[in-house]
């Protein structure tokens, strides 16, 4: 496949433990409002925040899914590189600008890690905007609930999630990002499947990943293109990002939810 180069604990940990409850939710404080509609936009984003770390899994039947006819990369920490390495390669840039982010939408950040996307995100939503930073690891967890409190990001809400399902509150996100992470998932159908729930009409399932094998920490993207279209997710752009072998991908919902006993996972040479 052708690749064309870019050219241009509780489930939620929230910010600021040192304010009441409602506050924390919601992160820092502004000063009290001089007019009612400041205060009823900062009565809305409490909400939406609130109804961020509040969300539960949707309850499913007992579902059984394929496991992957791949080898499935280990977890080797909770940061992928370095963010100065990141930044010379301008790759949060590329990312956002590809999936089109603009002030307002509402984003996941699924397996955050130490919130490199978290952080460069948060501003780009802007104040009516909400990211969601979800991670499976308690600790990776904690220590970003400590770095969204040092930033004071007021839109940014932390959540501990399930290595098979990201626990995202149904039809809420414009773009849901898998940045590094995919690879490491072990049970790539089953997390699809219920992520895929998690977007609006017409949001995106956005993945970066590095276009090898995946015992060496990537994915290739004809594998990655057959693993999302058996939940019903199509590809609606490829390419690769400068200064690697990293590449962008985002999916769209094309068709319905499958069965899980439906699902057909597909199969790669490196298994074999």
């Amino acid at each position: 496949m052708r690749l064309e180069r870019e050219t241009a604990k509780s489930d939620i940990k929230s910010v600021r433990p040192e304010r009441s409850a409602k506050r924390v939710v919601e992160g820092r404080m502004a000063q009290p409002s001089r007019t009612r509609r400041s205060t009823g936009l900062r009565t809305s984003a409490l909400g939406a925040l609130c109804m961020l770390a509040a969300c539960k899994a949707q309850p499913d039947a007992d579902q059984t899914f394929p496991e992957p006819h791949r080898p499935v990369a280990p977890i080797v920490g909770d940061s992928f590189s370095t963010e100065d390495a990141r930044d010379r390669l301008g790759e949060a840039e590329q990312v956002m600008q590809l999936a089109g982010i603009k002030p307002g939408m509402w984003v996941a950040d699924i397996g955050a890690g130490e919130g490199y996307y978290t952080i460069r995100l948060a501003p780009a939503v802007g104040r009516r905007g909400r990211v969601l930073a979800e991670d499976i690891v308690e600790e990776t967890r904690d220590r970003l609930v400590q770095r969204v409190q040092r930033e004071q990001l007021d839109n940014v809400a932390v959540k501990l999630g399930k290595p098979d399902d990201p626990m995202l509150p149904p039809h809420s996100f414009d773009r849901i990002f898998l940045v590094h992470v995919y690879h490491e998932v072990e049970s790539p159908y089953a997390l699809l499947w219920r992520l895929r729930e998690g977007l609006k009409p017409g949001g995106e399932v956005v993945v970066v990943d590095a276009d090898r094998p995946t015992k060496r920490h990537g994915i290739p993207p004809a594998l990655l293109t057959c693993e999302f279209e058996a939940v019903g997710l199509q590809r609606v752009k490829l390419q690769l990002l400068t200064g690697g072998d990293a590449y962008f991908a985002a999916f769209r919902v094309a068709r319905p939810r499958p069965e899980p006993g439906a699902i057909r996972p597909c199969r790669n040479a490196e298994a074999d």
